[in-house]
């Protein structure tokens, strides 16, 4: 489903380029070429793959239509850095992406700064199609995805080294205590996806109505502290609280804390991108799979939210993304763009869940009410929290 809007001029498009394409490379300071190059598990990337692929976005879906000088960087790296998109060709596995010792990390950025430049200066020429305008958009917020892509994943990779590094200096801001209340919401009729006000992704469209029931939704998501509860009332022990795959999962993998969590002697402790931290209590709980949420849910005599009544009450942005109940599938009237490009999202509307809201690591141009991420049950390293619900 294409979305109902007018791109970005191509001015605005040469201004906004460069600035995104700064930004993903700053995340990059204070990391060390080993640190770039390395995969904590198949399901993250080194943070080299992340700079060349937004790369071969730029290459592939942009410079080889619009460019007709185009001669591409280097014939092998449109396998080794396509992701998934099968209309384009192979693909390197995503589990052996850290086994790319070559090309070294200094080829990746000759290779971006030679695509920065083509785009640059194709941008500035001629007056380019609508057509073109929209990819150069949609990998413009393609790379801030793999912006918050790069964090978690950094993030992972760091945690599992004993000297617990941090990529950030200095200490997090402690959070201030914020009691919870409750929102009441008189359900009815809701308008839910994009209303065509700038970019979207086309998993938010079309725009369609629903029908909700009275709700109430928490004023913030859950805190660490009462998170702790949970676990102190022995939350991981009790089957009763678990959906029979989530109990099997945490059986098997032994959870018994959210993921960064690591008992001390005198307390908790929390892996951040600051390092090793003292657990704050005041902060979101973070680093939870879904099967956790609705675990805490249940324990909590509530309920997680439908993807729906998070966006009916206004997207409920906060420092962590917020599992729903929604499994995540297509709008009544979806269809994926043809071509390559339509794999961006449909091929993945199957076996995950909605979160919703936003993090602390996404860019601020993607918190907007109707965006909608999506991750298997399991998965724990985003930055995923919970917000309850209940039935009024």
């Amino acid at each position: 489903m294409k979305p109902d809007y007018a791109p970005l001029a191509q001015g605005e498009l040469a201004e906004r380029f460069p600035s995104i394409r700064g930004a993903t490379e700053r995340l990059a300071d204070g990391l060390s070429a080993e640190d770039c190059a390395l995969q904590s598990m198949p399901d993250a990337s080194p943070v080299k793959w992340h700079f060349a692929h937004t790369t071969w976005f730029f290459e592939t879906f942009v410079l080889e239509r619009c460019d007709a000088a185009h001669r591409p960087f280097h014939p092998a790296f449109r396998l080794l850095f396509n992701s998934y998109y099968n209309g384009v060709g192979e693909q390197y596995p995503r589990p052996q992406r850290g086994m790319l010792s070559r090309p070294p990390f200094e080829e990746v950025m000759r290779y971006r700064a030679q695509v920065d430049e083509r785009m640059r200066a194709l941008l500035a020429g001629r007056t380019l199609p609508v057509e073109a305008l929209d990819l150069v958009e949609l990998g413009l917020h393609h790379e801030q995805q793999h912006q918050e892509l790069i964090l978690t994943d950094v993030k992972h990779l760091l945690s599992l080294n004993p000297l617990a590094p941090a990529c950030r200096a200095g200490a997090p801001s402690r959070a201030a205590h914020a009691p919870l209340t409750w929102s009441a919401h008189p359900g009815g009729e809701a308008q839910i996806g994009h209303d065509g006000s700038g970019f979207a992704f086309d998993n938010e469209l079309p725009r369609h109505r629903v029908l909700l029931a009275p709700f109430e939704l928490a004023s913030r998501p859950a805190t660490n502290d009462e998170y702790l509860a949970f676990i102190e009332d022995g939350g991981y022990r009790r089957p009763e609280l678990w959906l029979s795959e989530g109990w099997a999962t945490q059986q098997a993998q032994r959870w018994e804390a959210p993921l960064y969590w690591r008992r001390r002697e005198g307390g908790w402790m929390e892996f951040t991108l600051h390092g090793l931290q003292p657990l704050d209590p005041h902060a979101a709980v973070v680093h939870l799979s879904h099967f956790e949420a609705d675990a805490f849910a249940r324990w909590s005599g509530a309920r997680l939210p439908t993807e729906f009544e998070m966006e009916a009450a206004g997207g409920a942005f906060a420092d962590v993304w917020q599992w729903t109940s929604s499994s995540y599938g297509p709008y009544p009237g979806y269809r994926p763009a043809p071509g390559a490009v339509g794999e961006y999202n449909g091929k993945f509307m199957s076996n995950q869940y909605v979160l919703r809201g936003g993090s602390s690591a996404t860019p601020p141009g993607h918190l907007r009410a109707s965006y909608r991420n999506f991750f298997p049950s399991a998965a724990r390293w985003q930055f995923s929290g919970v917000r309850l619900a209940r039935d009024c």
